[in-house]
């Protein structure tokens, strides 16, 4: 059945393909969550290929929740009854798409899973459904894959580019949604692309899921936001510049607006950390975009910005290598980034380029100051690399983008 919906010409996955086979046929449920269009669909097609490859026999039933034919399965009774209407044969896989827009889909998902013959796969564009309702009714039957966008390295794949300058600025420019290899990185063309997902994320993922009547008020904090990437935001300086834009609103509600962005994979909150103190700040974050090309697609692409844009590439290809992020603070001083994975931690400063004495000092002495023995990193766009200062590794950003850590 899956067949009619396959996308010809689809590149490969490696990296997360490596992560999910080994659940194929696992008494549990396999989510992919993530930003719409990075590709989630795509990677159920390329397991329900590989399903086939192994079985000629396998039975996949696929349902995308966005195809009219779809539509009518609105409830978890509704699932059921389509799902009792197929075949069931040895090995039975079922992939749903937006899962989320089936009405008590985790009843329907439960009872499915009982009955132990079917392989359940499911996406879902927004992590309010996963805590609140996989994570809550299907505790310790599901596990969690969050996709993200290309990488660089994929990026090149994708478009057919070589390791250089050039594809790195196109990168950073346009971002990493898969789709844009078929349209060839042209400036007006891509962005008006990218302006689409936008609104429909903005309009489909936010404000219709939440209800949300002030829509130029949305619309605003996204471009303070866009404008403001990887500042230390607080409510309350929101709230006074949407005053300032004739937009009056409580810093009460501007928590709960940053909040759905954040669930809706549009933008990742960095929450800041107190290296000496040992504890986590609950207050004034920094928000960066989870697709670098949705974010200048809504402000632009200018000189004066590539220290926020080159933070938040940095920031995404950690993401993308499973670290979770914080922004670190010693003392009056900031470090940009902490990455932490299985219980190691990184130490990241971002520079656009290390051009003087005071530049350099600025961001060596600020990670001078920690005095434990995880590796700490300068990543800057510098045509040649540094040697290490007191231990502190240069990295270029060209170097960075082809490691995994």
């Amino acid at each position: 059945m899956y067949k009619k919906y396959l996308k010809k010409d689809i590149l490969k996955r490696e990296t997360y393909l490596k992560k999910v086979i080994p659940y194929i046929d696992k008494d549990i449920i396999k989510v992919f969550i993530g930003q719409r269009r990075v590709g989630k669909s795509y990677l159920m097609f390329q397991i329900m290929e590989h399903i086939s490859s192994k079985n000629k026999n396998a039975n996949i039933i696929y349902i995308n929740k966005e195809l009219p034919e779809f539509y009518g399965i609105k409830t978890d009774e509704d699932l059921i009854e389509f799902i009792k209407e197929k075949n069931i044969s040895g090995n039975n896989y079922l992939f749903i798409d937006e899962v989320q827009e089936i009405i008590d889909y985790p009843k329907a998902l439960r009872a499915i899973l009982a009955e132990s013959k079917w392989d359940i796969w499911v996406t879902g564009s927004n992590a309010d459904f996963l805590s609140s309702d996989i994570a809550g009714s299907l505790s310790g039957r599901s596990i969690e894959f969050t996709i993200f966008p290309l990488n660089y390295l994929e990026f090149i794949d994708f478009h057919n580019l070589k390791i250089n300058n050039d594809s790195i600025e196109k990168y950073m420019r346009y971002g990493g949604l898969p789709y844009l290899r078929k349209l060839h990185l042209d400036g007006e063309m891509t962005y008006e692309y990218l302006r689409n997902i936008y609104n429909t994320i903005l309009y489909k993922d936010i404000i219709s899921r939440y209800n949300i009547k002030r829509t130029r008020f949305m619309e605003d904090l996204v471009y303070f936001l866009a404008d403001n990437t990887g500042s230390i935001v607080s409510a309350k300086k929101i709230s006074d510049y949407l005053k300032s834009q004739r937009t009056n609103i409580s810093t009460t509600r501007v928590i709960e607006y940053l909040d759905y962005l954040d669930k809706a994979f549009f933008v990742n909150k960095v929450k800041r950390y107190d290296i000496k103190g040992k504890a986590l700040f609950s207050f004034n974050e920094k928000y960066y975009f989870q697709d670098i090309g949705l974010r200048n697609s809504i402000v632009g692409f200018k000189n004066e910005d590539i220290n926020k844009i080159l933070e938040n590439v940095v920031l995404n290809h950690f993401l993308t290598y499973g670290y979770q992020a914080n922004v670190g603070k010693i003392g009056n001083n900031e470090i940009d980034f902490i990455f932490t994975k299985n219980n190691e931690r990184i130490y990241i400063q971002v520079a656009y380029l290390l051009s003087n004495d005071k530049v350099i000092s600025r961001e060596y002495n600020n990670l001078k100051l920690i005095k434990d023995n995880y590796p700490k990193y300068v990543i800057s766009m510098d045509p040649i690399k540094f040697d290490s200062n007191d231990g502190i590794i240069h990295l270029r950003l060209i170097d960075l983008l082809q490691t995994a850590f």
